[in-house]
């Protein structure tokens, strides 16, 4: 692989900074507020139900994820929540854009390391003004050559990604918490792929089965990769 690879691209959230932790406590209280409702995992289950079924209107993002939040309250309290709950429900999802970002163990010591040998990028889903500001916030954007905001990470659309940046998949590593999102389109492309576990994944992003393909890499964490390429 180290032969090989020009461009390195990075996930952004859970990859370079903490972002499912946050998420999943907003969830926390979102349920709490319905309790009268329904009971708290209920809640859970029928909030994952909306944001899969709005995936294709809203993407992925904070902003979707509050909407619904809304659809959701509406849903299951027969559409007599009370207008202090949907306050409630935008101050959890207004909280949860204004986290601090809490860069991950070994991002910065890793980007430095590769930072001189090759093209480094980032390519993330999510809402373009939070991810813009995301980046900006941790101090990380410095360190690449170009940002990549995507509506999702299919095979297509990583092929338009590599296209743009006048590239060839074999010379495309792609790093990332998601073996849905980060590593099998990349592989189905021919590119390389190098999978960095979170401790908590979104269950729309989990993949069960062992990968077994040549291209693929599983590391325990992101720094790893330095000696690999190295």
């Amino acid at each position: 692989m180290k032969n090989n690879i020009k461009t390195i691209a990075f996930d952004a959230d859970d990859t370079l900074w903490v972002n499912e932790t946050y998420f999943q406590e907003a969830e926390k209280q979102f349920a709490e507020l319905l309790k009268d409702y329904l009971p708290l995992q209920e809640v859970s289950k029928e909030l994952f139900q909306t944001e899969i079924k709005n995936l294709p209107l809203y993407g992925y993002g904070v902003k979707g994820f509050m909407l619904c939040m809304i659809e959701t309250a509406n849903r299951v309290s027969n559409n007599t929540i009370s207008p202090t709950v949907i306050n409630k429900i935008l101050e959890i999802g207004n909280e949860l854009i204004l986290q601090p970002i809490d860069v991950l163990d070994g991002v910065i010591t890793t980007l430095d390391a590769l930072k001189d040998d090759y093209r480094l990028i980032v390519a993330t889903k999510g809402d373009l003004l939070d991810q813009e500001r995301k980046l900006k916030n941790s101090g990380l954007e410095h360190y690449f050559h170009h940002i990549e905001i995507m509506s999702d990470k299919k095979v297509m659309d990583y092929q338009k990604l590599i296209h743009h940046l006048d590239s060839k998949p074999e010379e495309f590593l792609m790093i990332g918490n998601s073996v849905k999102s980060d590593i099998l389109p990349v592989l189905e492309l021919g590119g390389y792929a190098a999978h960095v576990p979170f401790h908590t994944t979104w269950a729309h992003e989990k993949h069960e089965e062992d990968i077994q393909n040549p291209h693929f890499t599983k590391l325990q964490a992101i720094n790893e990769i330095v000696s690999i390429l190295k």
